[in-house]
């Protein structure tokens, strides 16, 4: 990939607990390929606040945010959309003019992908995790009508909390439910991590599914996957929902919507 920077060139990044190079690849070469004076770099930060001050005196024009920082930069933006503000967790922050205005790009993704997989409104459900992303998760489920679902969180404040929001039951821990999703949304399966080799629910679980969802795109074919992948099982996997969501960004910075031939291009070059 060509780049040629300038004085103009605007810059965009992403915050994350553990930074890749897919929304860099991505991101980077549409711009190339649209040919816009835009430059994308992941970064991590121990100073939250101090990165988000900094979006704002530097001028950068956007700003991904992952895991976990989805919840604690709510309180370091202007503005929330009402994508963000429904669900109180964002993954987009917007700089026009030093305004800071915040969205949710993966409450885009997750409806957009249980429409594509035709998963019926009357499946049964678990999900795991209480966290940003799990609010993204299980509220996209709730407005497209989704109704028996469990939200399981060990975490009893912010998973009953979600649980009620949702209009749906909280656990801490499965235990002998057998729902028809299982879906992951913590950082179990990731890779870099402590869990990195571990499956989020137990064999059993696993087994009796027949529809596995985890979030985590980082491998793609986490444990959870790759088990459900060997079995027969219907898979949604956290490339889709990356790219799927790194697209809404891009269009929220550039204002530019790539063609879907544009689009599954960036999408393989940034996997490859």
């Amino acid at each position: 990939m060509q780049m040629n920077p300038n004085k103009d060139t605007r810059l965009c990044i992403s915050l994350s607990g553990r930074p890749g190079n897919f929304g860099l690849r991505f991101h980077n070469h549409l711009y190339e390929q649209l040919g816009l004076n835009f430059y994308y770099k992941a970064f991590t930060s121990k100073d939250l606040k101090g990165a988000v001050t900094g979006i704002r005196a530097l001028g950068i024009r956007g700003c991904g945010v992952s895991m976990p920082f989805k919840e604690d930069c709510i309180a370091l933006v202007d503005e929330l959309d009402a994508s963000a503000q429904a669900i109180a967790s964002i993954n987009t922050i917007v700089n026009t003019d030093g305004h800071l205005k915040a969205y949710n790009t993966d409450y885009i993704a997750i409806a957009q992908l249980l429409r594509k997989h035709e998963v019926a409104l009357d499946t049964t459900f678990a999900v795991l995790g209480s966290g940003g992303m799990a609010k993204a998760v299980a509220s996209a489920l709730r407005d497209g009508g989704y109704r028996n679902g469990l939200i399981v969180a060990r975490n009893e404040v912010t998973g009953s909390a979600l649980a009620k929001n949702c209009g749906y039951e909280w656990q801490a821990e499965l235990g002998q439910y057998r729902p028809q999703m299982l879906i992951n949304v913590t950082p179990v399966g990731m890779a870099g991590g402590a869990e990195a080799h571990d499956l989020a629910f137990s064999e059993a679980a696993i087994d009796h599914a027949e529809i596995l969802f985890d979030v985590v795109a980082i491998p793609v074919e986490t444990p959870l996957i790759i088990r459900g992948r060997a079995q027969g099982k219907r898979v949604i996997t956290g490339l889709e929902v990356i790219a799927i969501q790194a697209l809404e960004q891009f269009v929220l910075y550039t204002g530019v919507r790539p063609t879907p031939e544009q689009f599954e291009a960036a999408v393989a070059f940034a996997r490859s």
